[in-house]
């Protein structure tokens, strides 16, 4: 696990790379790699990467980066893992071609591999990654992200160049670089708590969508193309038993756990007391001949809901005797570390678990575990998020009333029973549309939102509305799919969006500001393809979520723990506003609305007083975010 950076000037610039230039991006990310660092740059200075090692697999100098083939014509740096390296490793050594200068580096298998089969090989490579390779032959830059998105990486071109790094920080030591805000990006961020890729709330810097790679060649010309989609790939699983589906299930995530053991550093798991962090650690445990490590989370005070998870993630650690930590949070804490989450962040991402994955990550750290494995995805390959059941049911019921009631009539319907609050004028308002109802998870509507405008934004963007954000995706789906599926369409939604650019953002930016490495088994693209499959009266039968995953893992977790409501990893944000945060979020958050010019502070203010107050965490972060990075007038320091 790593940093990446790096620029390519085209050919017609006269703009050349420094060593400096390079080594101010790549020291902005120390964080991400406190083991090791170096740069290339070449000859002509219009090519240049550099690069910080976190070391995992093969500690040797002879695997640090960047790193190029035997002839020098082929550069790269590499953040992340490539789990089957050792497979693929011996592949190339049939074919007795290639020399290799590392034993068991992961990097230079992906060198040789693109030396054999070209781009194409990441079709090869199981793992998470963000990879900037050069070809000197053909003068072609390739930028690549993994098929889930876990490895964030992100690019800009501008005064005939184009910069790439892990962080958006490090574009920023470009001073070219422009400090604006994407205003439109903007209007999505307050439905979707992060923005969706390509873009960013930079104006001018993109993120590479999950799944793809952009190949630039020295003029500046580039491509685009998506190499995985959940959607090719579904594994058939209509002539399998229920129980079938469940030994299947719990074999892939035996194998995508025992493929995730792998390096030559410690591996623990972050264990909340859930199903999913709960599975990790008791497969975990039977990879490991001796305890393993468990890091959970939970918090000082009155805060009974979320302490109570402590209980059961205690329960699993003694079940597998493994040495667990445990770290109690205070608003303090929160509030402390609110100016380094914006700088971890880069953008804002709304999600306040960002906060108890950094102090969990940071626990690890200081323990002296450097790789952790985490749950993220199985919630949404398998259904386990109650809001989900309610957005099925509701469409269900929908789907059966069209042909019965006009849209008008459902609309008194709902007001005449004390629901016509937005929320559910929203979802009739799409309906009639003949839109799928959900959207992902939303904090605001687009009414909400327009409320929340100021004036100056209500003019620019009052016509926009959030169907555009993800209409590319639904247009991808139903092009893909045989029939429309609602479960179907929901998991391959968040497996689009919400996943890579706000769950696994949050997980990336804040673990590596720990400077430890995350690792998530849910999200093998196999595991998924097989997930993908299986019919939604599986995955929710008797109302019960998540009911395969829980059938395949009876018998391994305590009935007490595979029962029980779920809780979900999280944050005490509504207390917390309303106490020791909420003084400083109004202070914060009405110079943001004053200077900024973005949000309506009347409205914002309203929030604040409300019985919604948790919301305003979101209004929160982007006015932190600005005044660190955007702010009129401001000294930046990344």
């Amino acid at each position: 696990m790593c940093g990446i950076a790096g620029a390519l000037s085209f050919s017609q610039s006269d703009f050349r790379l420094t060593e400096d230039y390079l080594l101010r991006m790549r020291d902005s990310m120390a964080h991400r790699g406190p083991d090791g660092s170096g740069v290339w740059l070449a000859k002509d200075k219009k090519i240049g990467l550099a690069h910080r090692r976190l070391a995992i697999i093969d500690l040797s100098e002879a695997a640090n980066q960047p790193m190029s083939n035997s002839n020098n014509t082929i550069w790269i740096v590499f953040n992340g893992e490539i789990y089957n390296h050792s497979d693929i490793r011996a592949e190339l050594n049939e074919l007795g071609k290639y020399k290799c200068k590392t034993k068991y580096s992961d990097t230079e298998v992906i060198i040789h591999a693109y030396e054999e089969w070209g781009i194409d090989c990441v079709s090869k490579f199981q793992g998470m990654f963000s990879i900037a390779l050069w070809d000197s032959l053909k003068k072609e830059l390739f930028l690549i992200r993994d098929r889930v998105g876990v490895k964030p990486l992100y690019y800009s071109i501008h005064n005939q160049r184009v910069v790439f790094a892990s962080e958006i920080k490090a574009l920023l030591e470009d001073s070219q670089q422009k400090r604006e805000v994407n205003e439109e990006s903007f209007f999505h961020y307050l439905s979707f708590l992060t923005v969706p890729a390509p873009n960013t709330l930079f104006s001018g810097i993109s993120k590479l969508p999950a799944g793809s790679w952009i190949k630039f060649n020295e003029i500046g010309e580039f491509v685009e193309h998506r190499y995985w989609d959940a959607l090719d790939n579904v594994y058939d699983t209509s002539g399998l038993s229920e129980d079938q589906v469940a030994e299947m299930l719990l074999g892939e995530l035996k194998r995508s756990i025992k493929l995730r053991m792998v390096g030559d550093v410690p591996v623990g798991v972050f264990l909340s007391g859930g199903v999913d962090s709960s599975a990790n650690a008791v497969l975990n445990s039977e990879c490991t001949l001796g305890p393993i490590d468990t890091f959970s989370i939970g918090y000082e005070g009155s805060y009974k809901s979320y302490q109570n998870e402590l209980l059961y993630a205690k329960k699993v650690a003694v079940q597998i005797n493994a040495r667990y930590h445990e770290k109690l949070l205070s608003a303090q804490d929160l509030i402390e570390f609110l100016p380094i989450m914006a700088r971890l962040q880069d953008e804002p991402l709304a999600d306040p678990v960002c906060v108890p994955v950094y102090y969990v990550s940071k626990l690890a750290r200081d323990s002296g575990v450097i790789v952790c494995q985490v749950g993220e995805g199985a919630d949404e390959l398998f259904c386990g998020y109650p809001h989900w059941k309610f957005m099925l049911s509701l469409q269900k019921s929908l789907d059966l009333l069209r042909p019965l009631l006009p849209i008008n009539i459902l609309l008194k319907f709902f007001k005449a029973f004390g629901k016509g609050d937005r929320w559910y004028c929203e979802y009739l308002d799409r309906f009639r549309r003949q839109l799928p109802i959900f959207w992902g998870a939303e904090v605001f509507n687009d009414v909400q939102k327009k409320n929340l405008l100021s004036s100056r934004m209500l003019s620019k963007y009052g016509d926009l509305n959030s169907w555009s954000a993800i209409e590319s995706i639904w247009v991808k789906y139903i092009k893909k799919t045989p029939r429309v599926d609602s479960l179907q369409w929901m998991t391959y939604l968040d497996l689009n969006f919400r996943l890579p650019e706000l769950l696994l953002m949050r997980v990336d930016k804040m673990s590596m500001g720990a400077s430890i490495e995350v690792r998530e088994p849910f999200l093998d693209h196999k595991l998924i393809e097989l997930a993908l499959g299986i019919p939604q009266d599986i995955k929710i039968k008797n109302g019960v979520l998540k009911s395969i995953l829980k059938k395949s893992l009876r018998g391994l977790l305590p009935d007490e723990i595979l029962d029980r409501k779920k809780q979900g990893f999280a944050a005490p944000i509504d207390e917390w506003m309303g106490n020791e945060l909420g003084d400083l979020a109004c202070l914060k958050l009405k110079d943001f609305c004053i200077q900024s010019d973005l949000l309506n502070w009347e409205e914002v203010e309203k929030l604040l007083n409300s019985n919604k107050r948790a919301n305003a965490w979101s209004l929160l972060n982007v006015a932190q975010w600005w005044e660190i990075y955007i702010k009129p007038g401001k000294n930046y320091v990344n």
